[in-house]
């Protein structure tokens, strides 16, 4: 399974978000190739899944990758909730 982490820049918040979803599926036991990028590179990408804020969520919309939407990328409550509804082990 593909997951991207999505921030503005593809910079430090990406990178900070994909340790974090990494942390989270590794505690559900799911294994996945998690990538951090920017959005517009994103829109090019294939994946399974695509995890960003609600803002940039709204920059992806048709791609054919599942949006889960996380707002704190420092919040691994919101995070591990996140991946629990939204990403299924394959």
């Amino acid at each position: 399974m593909k997951v991207l982490t999505v921030c503005g820049l593809g910079q430090g918040t990406s990178l900070i978000l994909k340790m974090n979803v990494e942390q989270a599926l590794g505690d559900m036991g799911i294994r996945a190739d998690v990538e951090h990028t920017d959005v517009s590179t994103a829109s090019s990408m294939n994946a399974d899944y695509i995890i960003t804020s609600n803002e940039l969520a709204e920059s992806l919309q048709g791609h054919k990758a599942k949006i889960v939407i996380v707002n704190n990328y420092f919040d691994m409550d919101e995070i591990n909730e996140a991946v629990k509804a939204n990403i299924e082990a394959s």
